[in-house]
């Protein structure tokens, strides 16, 4: 299609790269100073809005959606959202694809959508701009800079992980670490295992790290690391992208001695690592918000509002760490071990409660 191309809506409908600075600067921030700006054509509300997630088999998943189905009845944005729907796919790229192309063609106005592949939106991102519909992928996103995508830095993750583990086990360069990795395929596993080994490699080259698949799923993790504890007997420190809580219990389950975690924020992971620090369980809680997905759905909003937006919106990365976890501040010991801690992003104006996020299910709707 030319420049002069008709979309369904009657106009050119790709978004235009324009000059900052953006909107709302103190929530959309720019991933970096060469971050271009994307505006499209203002479009009159209420809009229609779908949420396409992949993979739902884990509590995070899970909570994700909760809290897209939690943001869509809060003031301010509940006026703005004329039809919300979700839908999970499952790990197959091409079913993902072809509901997103399916909510295209029913004349949705925004698609948000964690990614099952970083590879093969192409054809999709062409539709939705004939078609004048704002796509957003977050958490995992694309290997594109044709769309507008909200993230943490999943590689500088993977960094600080490495550097809190390299700290607390001063001087120790030879032994092994196990790496408790996410699911496979995902650009978030990938960028956050590239960022940890990129410092380890380098700075601890002798220390062997083990890897397993945890999928970020606390049954899963809790069997893998009991398997490694049961094969290699010993490690010096343990880093997990998701399901920390369970890891942590084989290790314990296993009579294995406490050692430096660096993990995600599931409240339990917390609470075991405030109750077990005397033993030497020292922690670093990281946190992957599964709150990205109501900044997802504001920074669409804008969008279909013709503000101008970031291309790629950085989030900053929510930090706990020996010996700073605090019960009722940053983990909550009446709270299931599975929830996710870290949901508030106040220069957003997404500020969701714990009770508002639990009361919705992971269902399609």
């Amino acid at each position: 299609v030319g420049a002069l191309g008709l979309a369904a809506g009657g106009a050119w409908a790709k978004p235009k790269v324009v000059s900052g600075p953006g909107y709302l600067p103190e929530c959309f921030k720019p991933w970096n100073a060469d971050t271009k700006m994307f505006q499209w054509d203002a479009k009159p509300g209420p809009y229609r809005i779908a949420l396409v997630n992949g993979f739902v088999g884990n509590t995070w998943r899970i909570q994700m959606i909760q809290t897209a189905k939690a943001f869509a009845e809060t003031p301010g944005i509940k006026d703005k959202i004329k039809e919300f729907k979700v839908i999970s796919t499952g790990t197959d790229a091409a079913a993902q694809l072809g509901a997103i192309e399916d909510f295209i063609n029913q004349g949705y106005d925004a698609i948000v959508t964690i990614a099952v592949s970083p590879e093969g939106f192409d054809r999709v991102i062409k539709l939705a701009d004939r078609n004048g519909v704002v796509i957003v992928p977050f958490d995992n996103i694309l290997d594109t800079d044709a769309v507008m995508m909200v993230n943490e830095d999943q590689h500088q993750m993977g960094v600080m992980s490495a550097e809190f583990l390299l700290k607390e086990l001063g001087d120790v360069r030879t032994g092994k670490i196990l790496e408790v990795r996410g699911v496979p395929g995902n650009s978030v596993d990938r960028d956050r295992h590239v960022g940890f080994h990129e410092v380890m490699e380098k700075e601890a080259p002798k220390l062997e790290i083990v890897e397993v698949v945890g999928n970020w799923d606390d049954g899963t993790a809790q069997k893998v690391v009991a398997d490694a504890v049961a094969v290699h007997k010993k490690f010096d420190g343990m880093v997990v992208q998701g399901g920390s809580t369970g890891a942590v219990r084989a290790l314990i389950d296993g009579k294995h001695p406490m050692i430096p975690v660096a993990g995600e924020s599931e409240n339990g992971f917390r609470k075991l690592c405030a109750a077990r620090a005397k033993d030497g369980l020292l922690c670093d809680s990281l946190g992957q918000s599964p709150g990205l997905v109501a900044i997802s759905m504001k920074a669409a909003v804008a969008a279909l509002q013709g503000k101008v937006m970031p291309q790629l919106i950085s989030v900053p990365i929510p930090r706990t760490q020996h010996p700073n976890f605090k019960a009722g501040e940053n983990f909550f010991p009446d709270l299931t071990d599975n929830f996710f801690t870290t949901n508030e992003f106040p220069a957003c104006g997404v500020n969701l409660k714990a009770t508002d996020i639990m009361s919705k299910d992971e269902k399609n709707s």
